[in-house]
């Protein structure tokens, strides 16, 4: 498992969803994440420092957590089965280490209130400009496959050059 954090956040033009990338720490390597708006707005409003005058699903996950007196040890994104990612919550109190399944964008949106770092299996990653990205791009789903490889290609370039100001300013 390598540790990676939220590179971007943005909008894919092509499908008009929400893409989430991941990348290595002190590396080049990504996993982009097609997620939903409900999502990639939570996300967003915390990376943002946006406070809500009443919590959110993932903010109430984060006062469940800590009002039973467990960390988020950290959040793992493990497999993809049928163009679905799987992650994990690992939850600790105690003694007592509890393993939850849940979607990698929940996870990522809990893991940033926590404070909780995030892994990636190693296989899931890829090096931008790669020819091979079986297996990638999904998070929770996979988007299907494109007709055109220059598709392919001119979505990698796309989500090579987002910068955070290329989103507008979030607005709750």
């Amino acid at each position: 498992m390598i540790e990676v954090s939220v590179a971007r956040l943005g909008l894919d033009s092509a499908t008009n969803s929400y893409v989430l990338v991941l990348q290595e720490r002190g590396g080049r390597r990504v996993l982009p994440i097609w997620i939903g708006q409900p999502e990639a707005e939570s996300i967003v409003m915390q990376m943002n420092q946006v406070e809500r005058e009443r919590p959110l699903t993932h903010d109430l996950c984060k006062t469940i957590v800590t009002g039973l007196g467990a960390t988020l040890a950290r959040v793992d994104i493990t497999k993809v089965e049928k163009n679905t990612y799987y992650a994990e919550l690992q939850l600790v109190r105690g003694d007592t280490r509890v393993q939850i399944d849940a979607r990698p964008s929940d996870s990522v949106a809990i893991a940033l209130r926590l404070n909780a770092p995030i892994f990636v299996n190693e296989a899931l990653l890829t090096t931008p400009g790669d020819e091979d990205d079986e297996g990638n791009g999904g998070g929770d789903v996979v988007p299907p496959p494109s007709a055109e490889s220059s598709d392919v290609e001119r979505l990698k370039a796309y989500l090579e050059k987002l910068r955070p100001e290329d989103f507008g300013k979030f607005r709750p």
